[in-house]
């Protein structure tokens, strides 16, 4: 269906469902941000990144830019740890391998701490 013009008498409608639709969005990009690290070793934060990517702009001005942005940052971010750390594991021929786990549980709590903002309808503090 067609979006109404934007009226006076309508804005607050459009503007609660944009508000929504973002929020659905977000909230869809932690579960597959979450299930992808628990069960496809990332494919899905992928995927996810790149809903992150496509979304923000469109988020401007609302609590949802804060969400997108928080998970384009937390995949990087891991990212580089992962690197680092795996990196290291294999310097040390495994002995320091344990430490791989340490940007998992982060990347887990990032995503699972937004995804209560974003249920909770609060941004992300930086």
């Amino acid at each position: 269906p067609a979006m109404p013009p934007y009226t006076y008498e309508n804005a607050t409608t459009i503007e609660t469902q944009r508000e929504a639709a973002l929020r659905r969005t977000a909230m869809l990009d932690y579960w597959l941000h979450i299930i992808g690290a628990i069960f496809s070793m990332g494919v899905l934060s992928l995927l996810a990144l790149i809903i992150n990517y496509i979304q923000r702009p469109s988020a401007r001005g609302s609590i949802y830019e804060s969400h997108f942005t928080w998970m384009i940052r937390t995949c990087w971010w891991t990212i580089l740890w992962v690197c680092i750390f795996g990196t290291l594991g294999f310097v040390t021929f495994g002995l320091l391998s344990f430490m791989a786990l340490i940007p998992f549980i982060w990347f887990l709590y990032r995503m699972i701490k937004g995804l209560l903002r974003a249920n909770a309808y609060q941004p992300m503090l930086y």
